[in-house]
């Protein structure tokens, strides 16, 4: 359990800490997209597997309705974000592969595959908490400083999903905690 807070830390300071500097690091980006929509291409494309994964292993292996619930929200949620995102970039360059983030969601998976109960409930929710926040963060950093108006359009109508994700962890997390 410890391990998989501890990753979801990290991947919450890596998204808000080091997302200028992936950004100034990578000015000369061959993908065709500015450096802040090569990030942010890279990074929401990682996050889809992540949650697709976890989000099955709660449909089967949350104790309540409600996290098996919101785990269903997140697969289909996250597979259809997915689906419009690929089809808006069949018209630009390639982007680099995801790698940044791949490790810390990985180990999430992992720790959360080996779980169960309560103890699943705890680290599923927190760990959706903790990814909510940062992919907001990521969005609202694309839709503030992205050069490429589809993807700043994407952005836009995506957050309010994203934030109404979090919303929605945040409740779970509340009950869970009672």
């Amino acid at each position: 359990m410890k391990r998989y807070f501890a990753a979801t830390v990290i991947i919450l300071g890596i998204t808000t800490t080091l997302l200028p500097v992936a950004i100034r690091a990578g000015s000369t980006v061959s993908s065709g997209l500015g450096p802040a929509d090569t990030y942010f291409v890279t990074q929401t494309s990682l996050g889809t597997p992540f949650q697709v994964e976890s989000g099955r292993l709660a449909e089967t292996r949350g104790t309540s309705q409600p996290i098996q619930s919101y785990a269903q929200l997140m697969v289909s949620s996250h597979i259809t974000v997915n689906n419009a995102l690929t089809a808006l970039l069949k018209n630009k360059a390639p982007t680099p592969p995801a790698t940044l983030l791949k490790a810390a969601y990985s180990t999430m998976v992992s720790t959360l595959q080996r779980e169960s109960g309560q103890t699943f409930d705890a680290d599923y929710v927190g760990g959706q908490v903790n990814y909510q926040k940062a992919n907001a963060a990521l969005y609202e950093y694309e839709i503030a400083n992205g050069m490429d108006p589809d993807l700043k359009a994407f952005a836009q109508q995506t957050l309010p999903k994203i934030q109404d994700h979090l919303a929605r962890a945040l409740k779970l997390q509340s009950a869970e905690s009672k």
